[in-house]
């Protein structure tokens, strides 16, 4: 093995430092930009949270299944006037992530020109397994911060639905002032639009 080749592979096996200067942040409009171009297309599995490109991590069956559970369960009960969509983008100030389930005001036809944006989604929802502190910290403060009213993790780690509420900004950064957690021996109360659309038993949300 020639020096140089050895020398490539221990660089590659090193793990990559932070950078100590300042590292460029995007808007969501430079983002938007980027996609146009064709910097970013369908196969970049990327979500830009708080001006960062993140990568989105990839799913495995139980994580699959449990977004198809709680897809299907929702669409259920959702009332006239709104839909229940998986994994596509919801435009925030600084953020566009792409939430494994939303029920969202109106109709797919009314965001044409644009995603739907905090103010029209009701209820937000991650399906979490490797990524349960991303979901509990981060995701919970870009929802909260957009107002969004509900706020939903199917922790599949600990096998339980975490439910946030009241989304507030505090002087310490946005939150959900309220949080309950249920058993898969529970039942849950939905919210859409200012009213109970239903209710959900939780193992039926649950691989």
């Amino acid at each position: 093995m020639s020096v140089s080749t050895k020398t490539e592979r221990q660089i590659k096996s090193q793990p990559l430092a932070v950078p100590t200067e300042p590292v460029w942040r995007l808007t969501v409009e430079q983002y938007h930009q980027m996609i146009r171009s064709g910097i970013l297309d369908s196969d970049d599995k990327v979500e830009l949270l708080e001006g960062w490109l993140i990568p989105k991590m990839a799913k495995n069956p139980p994580h699959r299944a449990a977004t198809k559970l709680t897809r299907n369960a929702l669409e259920a009960i959702a009332p006239d006037g709104w839909y229940v969509d998986s994994q596509e983008p919801i435009t925030l100030d600084d953020s566009e992530p792409e939430p494994d389930i939303v029920i969202v005001g109106g109709e797919t036809r009314d965001y044409l020109d644009g995603h739907p944006g905090g103010p029209d989604v009701a209820l937000v929802v991650e399906v979490a397994d490797s990524t349960l502190e991303r979901d509990r910290i981060l995701k919970q403060r870009l929802y909260a911060r957009a107002g969004i009213p509900v706020y939903w993790i199917v922790n599949l780690v600990e096998g339980q639905l975490e439910v946030y509420s009241q989304p507030v900004d505090l002087s310490s950064g946005p939150i959900y002032r309220q949080r309950q957690d249920y058993s898969p021996l529970d039942e849950v109360e939905v919210a859409i639009g200012h009213r109970t659309a239903g209710s959900l038993r939780v193992r039926d949300l649950l691989p």
